[in-house]
């Protein structure tokens, strides 16, 4: 029997436009230390390797604007604070990008089965997912405490896949971000640059592209025909 195609789709910058409540919650956590605010530009360079590596990049980068007076913080813990600011947010602000249910729900019509593989912690995700109505639409969902380890690992996608009973042939992976296409690469799947997102760049040398998510089901069907 076939195994059905799965397309696994990254969360922040790719289905999920987050950064209005990331950003709100990292000023909040700046705030509490004594540190400046940052940003929405700014942070919107630090999403996509999970929140430990977010809060790392937002001290580093407001400590660096005060300075020799800046405190000194354990990341650990501030990373754990983050999350008691986030979690209660999930979605005050954020949105799906537009077009992103409607080509979710076409692609289901088309046989595909779909999967999350997100950096953001899984209940987080999960709890998003259901927020916005969409998480019956999804088989599987890998976040960035899911695994041993997180994108740009290949293994975390491949443990996505595995958990949505699909096959690395037989899927596809839409990102916005370096973590997505290098997971992509190692896990031997089609990669889809989701040029809507917060990404910078797309892939040197990336085969596919897609301007919105409107595009993505028919891309996708060039790239796994049934």
């Amino acid at each position: 029997m076939t195994v059905r195609r799965l397309a696994v789709f990254d969360m922040d910058g790719t289905l999920l436009d987050s950064l209005p409540d990331l950003a709100e919650s990292c000023r909040e956590l700046l705030a509490f230390y004594g540190l400046p605010a940052l940003s929405d530009t700014m942070i919107r360079t630090m999403i996509g390797r999970g929140v430990a590596v977010l809060v790392s990049k937002a001290l580093a980068a407001a400590r660096s604007l005060v300075g020799e007076r800046a405190p000194v913080v354990d990341e650990a813990e501030a990373a754990a604070r983050f999350m008691t600011l986030y979690m209660p947010r999930l979605t005050r602000l954020s949105r799906l990008f537009p077009g992103a249910e409607d080509a979710l729900r076409a692609l289901r019509d088309a046989g595909w089965e779909l999967a999350v593989c997100t950096n953001k912690p899984e209940a987080a995700a999960r709890e998003i997912l259901h927020a916005l109505d969409v998480a019956d639409l999804f088989v599987a969902v890998g976040g960035g405490d899911s695994f041993a380890v997180k994108k740009p690992d290949p293994a975390h996608l491949l443990g996505t896949i595995a958990m949505a009973h699909g096959q690395a042939d037989r899927s596809v992976m839409v990102g916005d971000m370096p973590p997505d296409w290098l997971a992509a690469e190692g896990a031997g799947c089609p990669f889809v640059y989701a040029a809507w997102g917060y990404g910078q760049q797309p892939p040197e040398g990336g085969q596919w592209q897609a301007g919105s998510m409107a595009e993505v089901p028919a891309l996708l069907e060039t790239i796994l025909p049934v």
